[in-house]
């Protein structure tokens, strides 16, 4: 009996499987509903202390630089999608943030108080 009950605790059960595969296919709808279903944004507007200083057009590759008191964040649009390049912020998680290009998708940098955010359009 204690053979029997070794040998079928390494292998996956049919219920495991199940909803592996479930947790799989889960996660390709959410891929393919976030990629495809999501429209991209064309600006990118650049917030500051909540206030809206910059509007980015997506379809032109450009830097602007924001500086404020608490420091500066190098805003960087390529390629239809925006990311920052560089920042002065002790922790730089806008920095390591990926490049974002679908509307309603963000980036802050909470020391300097500063979003940027992908819309559709800028009366969004």
């Amino acid at each position: 009996m204690k053979g029997h009950m070794e040998r079928e605790k390494g292998k996956p059960k049919k219920w495991d499987i199940l909803l592996l595969l479930g947790i799989l296919a889960f996660s390709g709808l959410f891929w393919v509903a976030v990629h495809f279903l999501l429209p991209e944004g064309k600006t990118a507007v650049v917030l500051l202390d909540g206030e809206k200083i910059q509007t980015l057009s997506l379809s032109e590759d450009r830097e602007y630089r924001v500086n404020s008191e608490k420091g500066y964040n190098i805003v960087v649009v390529k390629g239809g999608a925006v990311s920052i390049s560089e920042a002065d912020c002790p922790d730089k998680l806008c920095v390591k943030h990926a490049a974002v290009r679908t509307a309603g998708e963000t980036i802050i940098c909470l020391p300097h108080k500063l979003v940027v955010e992908v819309r559709r359009d800028e009366q969004e």
